[in-house]
């Protein structure tokens, strides 16, 4: 089972910007694909962006132009660049590995 553990959470303005990391506790290499997803009160929990190993990427159709997930081989990390926040962002935020393994999750609160 892969460790992952996220940070970088907290509060922020509408409008303004976050940047997620998740440290893996294996090597990237070995992880076929890296995930963030976000649950909000009362919903479920959604897929936000994915990566490949390969580098290939994908967005929910609410983040595409905003956020940007990105990997980091040498240091094990996976990052999601969030910018022009809204409140509708306010969730949640874990990291996955290949579908399978989940950090413990953490805040994003988009407020004025």
């Amino acid at each position: 089972q892969v460790q992952l553990v996220e940070s970088g959470g907290g509060l922020v303005q509408p409008g303004g910007s976050l940047r997620l990391s998740c440290l893996t506790s294996e090597s990237i290499f070995n992880i076929y694909i890296m995930g963030w997803y976000r649950q909000a009160p009362g919903k479920q929990r959604e897929m936000v962006a994915t990566i490949s190993k390969g580098g290939t990427t994908m967005y929910a159709d609410s983040v595409k132009g905003r956020f940007t997930i990105s990997r980091n081989n040498a240091w094990n990390m996976v990052y999601l660049q969030m910018n022009s926040l809204n409140p509708e962002d306010t969730a949640v935020y874990y990291c996955n590995s290949n579908y399978k393994d989940w950090g413990q999750g953490i805040q994003v609160t988009v407020s004025s």
